[in-house]
């Protein structure tokens, strides 16, 4: 551990480890076989690149994507690791090359995809060059329960066998407790040390809010992150095209990224957003885990996504660099039941149909939820946690309300209906809306037409969802075109059980009093304590606060970001390669003015201080005069 520790100094310019980082690398130098999910920026890739460097041997790095690889290994090399990729995108000269420098034991780490190892010739390769270590990034691909399961993952297990003798260390931060049983079923021959670390991301804002204008809702979001790196996502080539097409007419630098591009066009087009500032990319989901830019500052999706894994994995493509980042969801009813139709119309398994249903609930359970955003993020993956204070409910931008009669009121609309209607047909019916399907049905007739109209047929479709995801009503898994209420379902429609809900629109201008309940109230419903965990998770503090930056400390960092970016261009690469945003802005806050000034900025190492180290010291000299 001493050699690691003078390792993470000499090389990545660090003085100390990430909280939870000391643990697994212990358990790695101690030779076990380990399955860490941690959250992005806790330190991951560390876990397996330091003991490649202080250890002799080769460590094989499995990636799922060409892109992921690339990022990879440029930020070793920056750093003096001999480290190298094979892919399809080298050229088969390059291939070569690696292959040979593999035979002369030249690398310490090697980055290869899944079906290259499926290769007849390639076993006898890593063997002939030491390999002795098998890292599998991006772990929960192997799992089915996953949400984004490939099926080239489930060779790996033999394909580790056939190389030999190998040490297993796989890692992904987003794994729930039955893709964490998947992964050690399908990768480990015995049980692993397992590390389980807080998913939390707490420089993250989470915003969920219904559709009404999509396009002018994601244009203000983007407008206050001006000049900043943000990703869009949609659940369609076409909408993404459409989207991205508004808002390049809009002013933004957007630009369009599905499989349906040319493989050309879909690489310049991520080439741009990982190179440049200010670039948004409207994006499906194929713009996925390859993308490791550490100043996104933020993620907006203008369709509701796939999961509640999905959801996680990519918001937390924001705020890679710890800074503040911002996330906004928005959705509707339409893609609620898409996503349902498609779960049950799937030709998947019925057992993995119900995990996607019950991961399709959590989502929605977020999305509708009066409760803390973070607070019911971190309970889908078994975490119990206290009032974040920094999603749009801890903010005070959402009326809540004493629901039991709403409730009620939506429980007899069901039972009168024979439980055969949804959302929208209901929330016509309480709304007292005479649409043709309400007098086809004569349903224009029963008492409880009407019985509503202090909310609009919207503001019912949200309490209909927000009392699913409670639990409180359930559609009959032998007949889903029947809801029913459940038994804390019945236990609120006899006004045995307090029921809280949160408003149809949030509230213009931001905490104001709410008409319906006490602050105080609220503030006890924001403040209760969390329900006991499910299962022990080790928390790690992530610090996302910096000091204000002055007038003068701003424009310095500006001329330092256009320096990065002018090296980058010339290097050809991402500017996060050259420096992450963190080590220029304390640069703007320290101004070093020797060599040894800037080595003590965490994340400069030497092989960055040899490179970089005058050009930003001379960019620093030269503006003392004017700031």
């Amino acid at each position: 551990m001493q050699e690691a520790r003078d390792a993470l100094t000499r090389v990545f310019g660090f003085t100390d480890f990430r909280p939870g980082q000391e643990e697994i690398l212990k358990a790695v130098f101690g030779g076990e076989n380990i399955l860490a999910v941690m959250p992005t920026g806790a330190g991951k890739s560390l876990c397996y690149q330091l003991p490649a460097i202080v250890r002799k041997g080769l460590t094989i790095v499995v990636s799922p994507l060409i892109a992921l690889m690339r990022d990879q290994v440029r930020q070793l090399q920056a750093h003096g690791i001999a480290a190298a990729a094979l892919n399809t995108s080298n050229s088969g000269e390059d291939n070569s090359a690696i292959e040979a420098g593999l035979r002369r034991r030249r690398y310490r780490l090697l980055y290869v995809a899944p079906e290259r190892l499926a290769r007849p010739d390639t076993p006898d390769l890593l063997r002939d060059a030491g390999a002795n270590v098998f890292a599998i990034d991006e772990a929960h691909c192997v799992s089915q329960w996953g949400h984004d399961f490939r099926p080239e993952y489930l060779g790996l297990a033999e394909a580790a066998r056939a190389i030999g003798n190998l040490q297993m260390i796989a890692v992904t931060a987003t794994a729930d407790a039955p893709t964490r049983a998947d992964i050690i079923k399908n990768l480990f021959s015995v049980e692993p040390q397992i590390f389980v670390r807080s998913f939390d991301r707490p420089n993250l804002h989470l915003a969920m809010t219904r559709k009404t204008d999509p396009a002018r809702q994601i244009e203000q979001m983007i407008a206050r992150h001006k000049g900043q790196s943000g990703i869009v996502y949609c659940n369609s080539r076409k909408g993404a095209e459409k989207l991205s097409q508004h808002l390049s007419q809009s002013g933004v630098s957007a630009l369009p990224y599905h499989a349906g591009l040319e493989a050309a066009l879909r690489s310049a087009h991520q080439d741009e957003f990982l190179r440049h500032g200010g670039v948004v990319i409207v994006a499906t989901i194929a713009f996925g885990m390859g993308i490791d830019k550490p100043n996104v500052r933020f993620v907006c999706h203008a369709d509701l996504p796939q999961s509640i894994e999905a959801y996680y994995q990519e918001i937390d493509r924001a705020g890679r660099d710890g800074l503040p980042a911002e996330t906004l969801t928005l959705f509707s009813d339409a893609d609620i039941l898409l996503r349902e139709r498609q779960i049950i119309e799937g030709g998947a398994p019925q057992d993995r149909k119900r995990i996607e249903k019950r991961k399709l609930n959590a989502l929605i359970a977020l999305c509708e939820s009066p409760r803390c955003r973070r607070r019911t993020l971190l309970a889908a993956f078994g975490e119990a946690a206290k009032p974040c204070r920094k999603c749009d409910i801890c903010d005070g931008k959402w009326v809540l309300f004493n629901g039991v009669i709403a409730a009620q009121k939506v429980m007899s609309a069901i039972h009168r209906t024979s439980g055969r209607f949804f959302s929208g047909h209901l929330g016509n019916l309480l709304a007292g809306r005479t649409t043709e399907a309400i007098r086809r049905h004569g349903h224009d007739l029963l008492p409880t037409f009407g019985a509503g109209k202090e909310f609009k047929p919207a503001g019912w479709r949200s309490i209909f969802h927000q009392l699913h995801a409670a639990d409180l009503i359930a559609q009959d898994p032998e007949d889903r075109d029947r809801w029913f209420l459940t038994g804390a379902g019945r236990a609120v429609l006899k006004g045995e059980a307090p029921l809280t809900l949160r408003g149809e629109l949030p509230l213009p201008g931001g905490r104001k009093a709410d008409l319906r309940r006490t602050l105080a109230e609220i503030e006890a419903l924001r403040t209760e304590d969390p329900a006991p965990p499910r299962e022990a998770f080790t928390p790690v503090k992530q610090s996302c606060e910096t000091a204000p930056l002055t007038a003068n400390q701003n424009r310095l960092l500006a001329r330092l970001k256009a320096k990065r970016l002018e090296v980058a261009r010339q290097q050809k690469q991402p500017a996060f390669i050259i420096f992450h945003d963190r080590v220029l802005i304390e640069m703007a806050q320290i101004r070093p003015k020797t060599r040894e000034d800037m080595q003590a900025i965490p994340g400069i190492g030497p092989e960055k201080l040899a490179r970089y180290g005058s050009i930003f010291l001379a960019v620093i000299a030269n503006c003392g005069g004017d700031l």
